[in-house]
């Protein structure tokens, strides 16, 4: 493919690819080469993204042939570009992972002298572990409701208080206080905490001492549909190798569906929700559920093995050691042998787009030529199994925090066309919304806060693990408002993704896809990069942000 020559470097050089007119919201028609340049960019992902969406990718899940085909793409793609490594003189950062595959047949019973139930797997629970060994059980442990499971010392709320539940199995509601209240004083109100996240639930639990730990799904605070929970939860579960592999967590992990929950609780002579409304409340005390008891017993497959994290990087002609670094996830759900008809998980929308826009972005920097700041191209595994690969990278990273000057992250890039606005997840955390906010004005575009602050997708993806370390990470989304069609049809084309499409097999390549949105996208975060790549200082959280105290301390090691 010949190189993709950008107009400028400026701000101004995204509102002149895509037709707009840096001085006001008015969009132009845009000019031969403008509408060239922008068509370029969208044939390049179109390219890319078909390739890692494949049947033959086959879901590109870590630790299988899936996973070398893609990583061998990457580092094809990149030396092909003139791209170097970025790990030394490879373009590999090997993670060792753990993968656990449940057998589909477990049954979770629950006894009591009023009740017994046999819930099935995938139709009304859903059982694992992350504990790595080949058989674990539930024998007769005792049922605790605990509310949403919540130990906030800062908020005064404590959901484990008064009660001890050591050896015990303790049920829990999806998301926080605040979103059940709506009240902004409430945690965050409507925006999920990450005390909301389920990743935060289980840790807790197996803090408290609790040998299970259920998680009741509703559809509206989880923010996706049972589907997504039995599709994410069967199948190879993947997590990191360690030392402590067992003693901190809960033997079973797991899901109800809400059927399932409101039969429990009424078998225990309780009205779930009567009690989920008084666990919302400050002072909430949990509830034993009568006599019921929780037993299944579940047989895992377990191998270890080694996934690869993918590095490259442009290097800096004067502050080599300061980065910029991108970062997408390549991995996806992979296969499920024992989902009838199709089978893979192909992750096109998510996210062989953010995979195919870390191409595109590389070869725009490569075209562009070095800058005085080295730009790093970081493509993480494991993603969908909990942020795994970029957690990773945090804990074992190859340039150091002090000296990253920022993280843009890319997941899951629109494919409905132009939009007047882009979202910024997390809303007021950083200072690199402003770089975005000049961007985006050049292309006479505006940023809008999340339309569902209460899915919590600031948790939810790679830039998190950067966040938890210190390093301002920008993450944000295209809009709904679509040019040509308006709001309702690009929340009607959001809604219809996360209810058909996300996490499901029907995630697939269409060549029919209107990429002109994502690469106004892709324009915004190589303008931000290109910014701060010529810039000496480094940006910062905003005031009262959780993350601003890491990013000070961290400050007074630079050179």
């Amino acid at each position: 493919m010949k190189p993709l020559q950008l107009l400028s470097l400026s701000l101004f050089s995204s509102a002149v690819l895509i037709g707009c007119s840096p001085e006001t919201d008015e969009l132009l028609e845009p000019t031969v080469e403008a509408a060239s340049q922008t068509a370029e960019i969208e044939a390049m992902l179109h390219e890319h993204i078909a390739v890692l969406a494949s049947d033959e990718f086959e879901g590109r899940a870590p630790a299988t042939p899936g996973e070398e085909k893609t990583i061998n793409y990457l580092r094809s793609e990149f030396e092909a570009l003139g791209i170097g490594p970025g790990n030394g003189d490879s373009y590999f950062q090997s993670v060792s992972v753990t993968d656990i595959t449940t057998a589909s047949d477990a049954v979770l019973r629950f006894s009591g002298s009023n009740y017994d139930a046999e819930l099935e797997y995938a139709t009304e629970m859903m059982v694992g572990s992350q504990q790595q060994i080949p058989t674990t059980s539930l024998v007769d442990s005792e049922l605790v409701f605990v509310g949403y499971g919540v130990v906030a010392p800062e908020r005064n709320w404590n959901d484990y208080a008064g009660i001890d539940v050591a050896g015990k199995t303790v049920v829990i509601l999806v998301n926080d206080p605040g979103y059940a209240t709506q009240d902004p004083d409430v945690f965050n109100g409507n925006a999920m905490t990450y005390y909301g996240r389920w990743t935060y639930k289980y840790e807790e639990a197996a803090r408290q001492g609790a040998a299970g730990a259920l998680i009741v799904h509703e559809t509206g605070p989880a923010g996706y549909g049972w589907e997504v929970v039995s599709g994410s939860w069967s199948g190879p579960q993947i997590g990191l190798q360690a030392d402590n592999l067992n003693s901190d967590k809960n033997d079973i992990e797991g899901w109800l569906t809400l059927d399932s929950a409101e039969s429990l609780f009424a078998g225990a002579g309780l009205n779930y929700q009567e009690l989920k409304a008084t666990a919302a409340q400050p002072g909430f005390s949990a509830v034993p559920l009568g006599d019921i008891t929780a037993s299944v017993t579940i047989q895992n497959s377990v191998r270890t093995s080694e996934s690869q994290n993918v590095i490259a990087m442009i290097p800096g002609t004067q502050r080599p050691a300061e980065t910029i670094i991108y970062t997408a996830h390549w991995d996806h759900l992979g296969v499920n042998p024992e989902l009838p008809g199709d089978n893979i998980y192909n992750g096109a929308a998510d996210n062989a787009t953010g995979t195919a826009a870390l191409l595109t972005m590389a070869k725009m920097h490569a075209d562009a030529g070095p800058a005085p700041r080295s730009v790093v191209f970081l493509a993480v595994t494991a993603e969908e199994s909990g942020l795994l690969g970029s957690r990773w990278y945090a804990e074992h990273p190859v340039f150091p925090l002090a000296t990253t000057v920022a993280n843009i992250n890319i997941d899951v890039l629109n494919t409905y066309g132009p939009m007047h606005d882009i979202v910024v997840v997390g809303n007021g955390s950083s200072e690199l919304e402003a770089y975005l906010e000049e961007a985006a004005t050049a292309q006479g575009r505006h940023l809008v806060e999340e339309p569902n602050p209460e899915r919590g997708y600031y948790y939810r993806s790679d830039h998190f693990n950067f966040a938890k370390a210190g390093v301002p990470a920008l993450y944000a989304e295209s809009g709904e408002d679509s040019v040509e069609f308006g709001k309702q049809w690009g929340a009607e084309q959001a809604q219809d993704y996360n209810e058909n499409r996300y996490h499901a097999p029907s995630d697939e390549y269409d060549p029919n896809w209107n990429l002109e949105g994502a690469a106004q996208d892709i324009l915004l975060y190589f303008d931000v990069a290109s910014k701060l790549s010529r810039e000496s200082s480094f940006p910062n959280w905003l005031e009262g942000n959780e993350f601003k105290g890491i990013r000070d301390a961290t400050s007074s090691s630079r050179p």
